[in-house]
């Protein structure tokens, strides 16, 4: 069998290198666990109260209304220069992705994981009679 090397790179770099690919695959899925294990950032507040301010019932309102006169001013323009066309244009879109937001929050009640979901170990663990 013949080593396939690339010039400037031996077959001990390239197998080296797949090594440390493999080794950082395999880390990944412990680094993504720590992920939402925060709370202790200086912006994280604000950022929560604009979260809570997108998501509630008001901003659904104002995307509701956002979209009927952005449309309207699209369809019944006329005549709109480049400019304000593009700003009419993002009004649009930012109302149809927090209306689109609420929306699939109200119908699939967002992402809510039950404690005890059916297959899980502990589920599992009440299942089995004990002796």
């Amino acid at each position: 069998m013949k080593l396939i090397s690339i010039k400037g790179i031996s077959p001990f770099g390239c197998i080296y290198s797949f090594a440390v690919l493999f080794l950082l695959l395999l880390s990944a899925d412990q680094a993504q666990a720590t992920v939402g294990a925060g709370g202790a950032l200086p912006y994280e507040t604000w950022l929560v109260s604009l979260r809570n301010s997108v998501t509630g019932p008001v901003a659904f309102t104002l995307s509701i209304v956002g979209i009927v006169v952005a449309g309207g001013i699209l369809i019944f323009g006329g005549e709109l220069n480049a400019f304000f066309r593009t700003l009419i244009f993002i009004v649009l879109v930012m109302a149809l992705l927090v209306g689109a937001n609420n929306v699939m929050t109200n119908l699939f009640q967002g992402a809510v994981i039950p404690g005890e979901a059916p297959g899980t170990i502990v589920a599992l663990e009440e299942a089995i009679p004990h002796s």
